[in-house]
């Protein structure tokens, strides 16, 4: 069984949502968490229903969000306003298509759309300038 180091993961965003061959590795990429995949559960306890038990089946799935915090520099594409995370953040018209990237064999691949929902500078007396970012995933991601 493979063991692999959780460095060699990359994000990548498509920040117009043109599609395959035009995303960009965002750059200086920390921590990443995520999609968190789950699914709902709808109750469907009857007073009929066997020896007490609750009953469900099964609702609504949800990719959940991916976090991400990097070493934040205004000028970097990918950073930018008018070119990465924070176009996305600003712009109401299309939505971003996101690849993350696990360093298998294959390689794997999640790619979803999504939308960036937090954007959190950090700039201690003492410390690197970085920021800590949120995305919100929306329908089903692609594992490839």
């Amino acid at each position: 069984m493979a063991k692999y180091a959780g460095y060699g993961v990359t994000l990548q965003v498509d920040i117009d949502g043109a599609g395959a061959g035009t995303a960009a590795e965002i750059g200086q990429v920390r921590d990443i968490s995520g999609p968190g995949l789950s699914r709902d559960t709808i109750e469907t306890t009857a007073r009929d229903s066997t020896n007490n038990w609750r009953e469900y089946i099964k609702g609504l799935k949800d990719a959940g969000e991916v976090s991400f915090d990097i070493l934040f520099d205004p000028d970097l594409t990918t950073h930018a306003k008018a070119t990465g995370i924070l176009a996305d953040l600003w712009d109401d018209s299309t939505i971003a298509s996101w690849i993350v990237t696990f360093p298998d064999t294959t390689p794997t691949t999640w790619t979803f759309d999504g939308i960036v929902t937090a954007f959190e500078p950090k700039a201690p007396m003492d410390g690197e300038l970085s920021a800590d970012v949120t995305i919100k995933v929306s329908g089903e991601p692609v594992i490839a």
